[in-house]
């Protein structure tokens, strides 16, 4: 964390500070930053269930929402579950917070967008998804935004620890694996490491009065091509072994966004520190799973 960063998370208290998707990649980055917050994981908190949520939420408190649905290709065909969890689900948590005076920060996503733009979008850009998950993230956002007076959506993008399943572990194990692999080089985007991410809501948990929506991503920008290269290289490991290929090569039930670039102008102009370059923050993130 900047030293800034540092000082508005400290100005919350761990205890007022609720986790929900605490399991999750971020909700687990958040923790890992601010071990005395209210961790709650999906065994622990439905959060559709509003008696439930009331139970749990008190006047003060800080509400970041991690918990989503975001198995995206089975949300073409499961659209039931994904808007549960991800629309009706920020419904209830922005009334029960709008209710009790509670401030909520919702994650969302770049695909709330087309995925057709050619410059980065800005948070007042329309909204379009092609998917959906990006419909179920965007009624979740609109219901924030409509319940939630206090509320901050934040859009994040291509985010990853590199471990588990994310793109980033994905192409760790593949380097092990195999000779070579290809990977796609016609979708342009902002890889983001979930620590960044979690620092980011930290600092924006501690600033009264924030913009209604934001953008957080690392700065910079690179395909999923380049991304695996960077991986490889990073790791000692050629480069080259990493061919491009087109979206068209790996055909999927729900269509990927071919540009997923999204602004920071609005964060820095609410004072909040931009995140740094993603290629720096790969670095660090390859480092501690190598610790």
């Amino acid at each position: 964390m900047t030293s800034t960063t540092a000082a508005r998370a400290e100005s919350i208290d761990p205890a007022r500070l609720l986790i929900t998707g605490a399991h999750g990649q971020l909700g687990r980055a958040l923790l890992n930053l601010v071990p005395g917050a209210r961790a709650l994981a999906r065994a622990d908190l439905d959060i559709t269930d509003a008696a439930a949520v009331r139970a749990i939420v008190n006047p003060g408190d800080v509400l970041i929402n991690c918990a989503a649905y975001t198995a995206v290709d089975r949300a073409e065909t499961d659209a039931e579950a994904a808007f549960a969890v991800n629309a009706t689900g920020p419904r209830v948590l922005a009334q029960v917070c709008a209710d009790s005076g509670a401030r909520l920060l919702h994650v969302s996503t770049d695909y709330v967008f087309p995925g057709t733009a050619a410059h980065p979008y800005e948070t007042d850009d329309p909204t379009d998804p092609a998917t959906v998950y990006g419909r179920s993230k965007l009624a979740g956002e609109q219901a924030v935004l409509e319940l939630a007076p206090q509320a901050t959506v934040v859009r994040t993008a291509w985010v990853y620890t590199g471990t588990g399943s994310d793109f980033v572990a994905t192409m760790l194990r593949l380097e092990r694996e195999r000779d070579t692999l290809t990977v796609v080089n016609d979708q342009l985007g902002s890889p983001t490491y979930t620590r960044d991410l979690a620092s980011g809501l930290l600092e924006l948990a501690g600033l009264p009065d924030a913009p209604r929506i934001l953008h957080a991503t690392n700065a910079g920008q690179a395909t999923w091509f380049d991304l695996a290269r960077a991986v490889f290289a990073a790791i000692g490991a050629d480069p080259q072994r990493v061919r491009p290929c087109g979206t068209e090569d790996f055909p999927r039930p729900a269509p990927r966004p071919a540009y997923s670039v999204l602004s920071g102008a609005a964060w820095q102009a609410a004072g909040l520190t931009p995140l740094r370059s993603w290629k720096l923050a790969l670095q660090d993130a390859l480092a501690a799973i190598s610790d």
